[in-house]
């Protein structure tokens, strides 16, 4: 199994081109389904979690052809099943939910699996689907929806969910009439989404607020001009905060900051030197940082899949930081690794206190999901001597060429193999 290798110390210094989206890019494939034909996708990143969703369109009889730009051809819908052997690996399968309905009029989703950073329930998709007349059963650890006809009604979130609002938006399209979605996702994946749906000829009005509109459509087709994916905010913001725990300055290339302002305000407070033009944004520090307080919350709030990486920053601030963690209930598991590295954590309940130690030590530590794995690399840059993590596979579920990415902005990073001598790391 493969591991990361790093000798941290190294101030990064250069640019970092950003990837297409994860969170973009996983509704918008999917989403092909809901409008036969060829769909043409550009910026899709290379990740496991895209090889995962593309896996399953083929599964279902939608072949596709990977390359500079991604095609998609869902002409044909042979099949209406999530197999439980794909959705275990990617909690984002359940988004086949919304789609297969409005296709198909019926759907077998096995319960989603993914990163296993909380409970995480899709009650709220289930509710939405409901109220535009699906129908559903769960048994044997899938859940079995059958629709006679979509039918546009209103809806209100009990929670702000981004995949429950993509799930029903998705089968809202096709709905006879208007939906309303209240208190839905308003994060910038959302509204590309529905971007790339309004192309194929979706009419959509709020997407990016609170309260987006859907006029139902008989039909829909792939839109003539290939849809670009957004830049990954989340990975953007992972290798701003590596330019500024290492104390260098990296730059962003495709990166927006109107996305990233969350993130950019929290470094900014805390002694960040920020800079950004049209479509790149740089951050770098030249020594410790000040300490901060975030509070995780839906968009436009502090975003949760950052939370772990600027735990990572907190524990060589100047002081005393304190981070909420408000989306989901077991998103410190990052924690016991970071103490490895020499972190000075304390949790009571959904807060974390991080107290700013003056160094962090090169150690074995264990990535536990997606972003922990993140913020371990980001420690693992700052501190001094080796660090390896393991279960690298955490990692290759979101950020493309990872090591290319920090190689050439000065990095010292390899992959290894576990259980086996370490190479020396340059």
């Amino acid at each position: 199994m493969d591991t990361l290798l790093i000798r941290g110390g190294r101030p990064l210094h250069g640019v970092v081109p950003v990837s297409g989206a994860k969170n973009a890019s996983l509704p918008i494939l999917i989403a092909t389904v809901v409008a036969p034909g060829e769909h043409r996708l550009q910026n899709v990143p290379d990740l496991v979690d895209t090889s995962s969703m593309l896996s399953l369109l083929g599964r279902i009889g939608c072949p596709s052809l990977v390359g500079d730009t991604t095609r998609v051809d869902t002409s044909r819908v042979a099949f209406c099943e999530a197999p439980y052997d794909l959705v275990r690996k990617m909690r984002a399968s359940v988004l086949a939910l919304g789609p297969l309905l409005a296709r198909c009029g019926e759907a077998h989703v096995s319960l989603p699996g993914g990163c296993a950073i909380g409970v995480r329930p899709i009650d709220q998709h289930l509710k939405g689907l409901e109220a535009l007349g699906c129908r559903f059963d769960l048994e044997g650890g899938y859940v079995h929806g059958r629709v006679d006809k979509l039918r546009g009604a209103e809806f209100r979130f009990d929670l702000v969910t981004v995949t429950g609002t993509e799930n029903v938006l998705m089968a809202a399209v096709l709905a006879e009439g208007t939906t309303v979605l209240e208190n839905a996702a308003a994060e910038p994946e959302v509204e590309d989404l529905a971007k790339f749906l309004s192309g194929c000829g979706a009419r959509i009005e709020g997407a990016g607020t609170s309260r987006i509109v859907v006029h139902g459509v008989s039909s829909l087709r792939p839109s003539p001009q290939a849809h670009r994916i957004l830049p990954d905010r989340i990975e953007a913001g992972t290798y701003l905060v590596a330019g500024v725990i290492t104390r260098g300055n990296v730059r962003c290339e495709g990166a927006s900051a109107s996305d990233l302002a969350p993130v950019l305000e929290v470094l900014r407070n805390a002694g960040a030197e920020i800079d950004h033009g049209e479509g790149w944004v740089s951050a770098g520090a030249s020594g410790r940082v000040r300490p901060f307080d975030i509070t995780t919350a839906p968009h436009p709030g502090f975003p949760t899949d950052m939370q772990a990486q600027v735990m990572s920053l907190a524990s060589l601030a100047l002081g005393t930081s304190s981070i909420t963690e408000t989306i989901f209930e077991n998103r410190f598991m990052h924690v016991a690794e970071l103490m490895r590295l020499g972190a000075r954590v304390h949790i009571d309940g959904r807060t974390a206190t991080v107290t700013g130690q003056p160094c962090l030590s090169g150690a074995t530590v264990m990535a536990t999901d997606l972003r922990a794995s993140a913020s371990l690399v980001l420690a693992g840059l700052a501190a001094e001597g080796t660090t390896e993590i393991l279960r690298l596979y955490h990692l290759d579920r979101g950020y493309e060429r990872l090591v290319e990415k920090l190689s050439a902005v000065g990095a010292s990073v390899m992959r290894g193999q576990e259980g086996r001598p370490n190479l020396a790391v340059a």
